[in-house]
């Protein structure tokens, strides 16, 4: 089986699970989902409210420390066989010109631009096509920020969702740009990753590598082509047969017979290319996906080496802690705030303390919350207005009570005494799982202040 027959099963798997893992929820909460809407993070089925983003920061380093990690081993493997725009490219270059409308001659011959002119006609169609394309792909990007069902209810009416139809319409022009004029270019020249993987790359990282000992040097030090034909080469028993597969098939434009390029996206065209030309002559493919301790140097490659041994302790490292912060995560919010009265004292020297509580329920279903005081002041400090509270799924409230104790909790005549009280919030129906405990600072008078 070829590299781009893998690649094409590759390009299906990743577009199933795009398309797919928007509408798959646990518990009515999604795998991955970034509400800028209903501010909350889902992951795994588990939803974080926005005062939870302590998880963002790991997932980002997960997914930048994940691609570095795959670019050492690998190479830009992502790129060639991940990669959005690598995937879109090959669905209107190779599936709707070349395949469905006839604008290119083949596949195998990337460099030569179809004549747009003489088939205006199909032009447009393919356009058009994309543009369909387009906008799936661009709803599909904003269903991991917008669930589905919400979605399709905004565009039922568009013009009470004007920013999102305008970021909707925005990424389809973004892509039509991109994939029809922009193309290639967009690895080439804007996608920092190509200027990055430099960096990554180690003598034992795979990549696309021409075999200069077997197929003999093409270009010299100063990156001056030599060898156009095969009469140009230095000794006869060199095996390049010069026939430009290897160049003609690939999608950046490059020669891979130069050497390491930036441009060069692992797709494994060339080494598709070389080993079908190669094969016929009954010998093995010039260019291959190895490294260049096995091609240049003749030592094996390296796979699990000290960099790779790094990235993944690294990685176990970020999961470690994704599992333990998602362990942490509480099942309803809770914010205490000390109103600007310090304290009141009245008869009977009855102090009350009063607060401004903020809840909200980041469930998917309704509960009933309660408030009790525990721990060292529970049954001497009480909790006034306050008794039960009803919040819908995703619902907020703004509750004033009181904190009250007619208790002699400090005897201090020199000064007010601050006291940390508990407070335990949780919800009638679950109180296991779903609580929370906040500290309150309880501003106790001095004994000059009590009768």
């Amino acid at each position: 089986m070829t590299y781009r027959i893998k690649r094409y099963y590759a390009y299906v798997l990743a577009t199933i699970v795009a398309l797919v893992m928007p509408f798959i929820t646990i518990g009515g909460n999604h795998l991955f989902l970034l509400s800028f809407d209903k501010k909350q993070l889902h992951l795994m089925g588990t939803a974080f409210d926005m005062q939870e983003l302590y998880m963002m920061p790991f997932l980002l380093m997960l997914g930048f420390i994940g691609i570095f990690a795959v670019t050492a081993v690998g190479g830009r493997a992502f790129c060639g066989w991940a990669c959005p725009q690598t995937i879109f490219r090959v669905i209107y270059r190779d599936l709707i010109e070349t395949k469905l409308l006839g604008l290119r001659k083949r596949i195998n011959n990337k460099q030569k631009e179809p004549d747009y002119k003489k088939h205006a006609g199909k032009r447009v169609v393919a356009i058009l096509i994309w543009t369909l394309l387009s906008l799936i792909a661009s709803a599909n990007f904003l269903w991991f920020f917008i669930p589905p069902s919400d979605f399709f209810s905004y565009l039922a009416s568009p013009m009470d969702h004007t920013i999102l139809l305008g970021f909707w319409l925005g990424i389809v022009a973004f892509l039509i740009y991109d994939i029809i004029f922009l193309k290639e270019d967009w690895c080439i020249y804007v996608c920092p990753y190509s200027r990055v993987q430099s960096v990554l790359y180690d003598e034992d990282t795979l990549q696309a590598i021409y075999s200069e000992k077997r197929g003999g040097k093409i270009y010299n030090e100063h990156h001056e082509k030599i060898v156009f034909k095969q009469k140009d080469l230095d000794k006869e028993e060199y095996d390049c047969t010069a026939c430009q597969s290897c160049v003609t098939v690939c999608p950046t434009h490059i020669d891979i017979r130069e050497g390491t390029q930036l441009e060069c996206i692992n797709c494994l065209e060339c080494v598709d290319a070389c080993t079908k030309v190669m094969g016929k002559l009954g010998k093995e493919s010039l260019v291959q996906w190895s490294s260049r301790n096995e091609v240049v140097e003749g030592k094996p490659t390296k796979i699990w080496r000290k960099k790779t041994y790094m990235y993944a302790v690294a990685l176990l490292a970020i999961v470690f802690m994704l599992f333990v912060m998602g362990g942490t995560k509480e099942y309803m919010l809770l914010n205490v705030n000390k109103t600007t009265q310090l304290y009141k004292v009245k008869e009977g020297n009855l102090v009350e303390n009063n607060y401004i509580l903020l809840f909200q329920n980041t469930e998917s279903k309704k509960h009933t919350y309660k408030l009790e005081v525990i721990g060292k002041y529970a049954g001497k400090v009480k909790i006034e207005r306050f008794k039960e509270l009803t919040l819908r799924p995703g619902k907020l409230a703004k509750k004033v009570i009181k904190l009250s104790t007619k208790e002699r909790l400090v005897n201090d005549n020199t000064k007010d005494t601050p006291i940390t009280i508990t407070l335990k919030a949780y919800a009638v129906d679950e109180p296991d799982r779903v609580f929370v405990l906040r500290k309150a600072v309880f501003i106790y008078p001095r004994a000059d202040k009590l009768k």
